[in-house]
């Protein structure tokens, strides 16, 4: 569903040499992955008790962590899936 009051441009951080011309070119197209595909999101059990088995032994009340998984586009081809099976807490350097 696309809802133009919740998108946001999104922009790329300056840099001294750029790679592209920046000045846009074309019509605005939505970029939202919803608005062509239905998604499902897959969490591993093992992943999510990890995490939150780091998140209460985490003595900060905001830390990073990444989680990671694969993005796979359904047979029929109208539906994506984001399966999340691996945690990484991260580094605190």
């Amino acid at each position: 569903r696309f809802v133009a009051k919740r998108m946001v441009p999104f922009s790329f951080p300056l840099s001294k040499c750029a790679l592209w011309d920046p000045v846009p070119m074309g019509d605005v197209i939505g970029a939202h992955v919803t608005y062509y595909r239905n998604p499902k999101l897959s969490l591993v059990e093992k992943t999510l008790r990890l995490a939150y088995r780091h998140a209460k032994q985490n003595e900060k009340k905001s830390f990073s962590c990444l989680l990671l998984g694969t993005l796979a586009v359904d047979e029929d081809g109208e539906g994506i899936t984001l399966t999340i099976d691996r945690f990484d807490p991260g580094r605190e350097v």
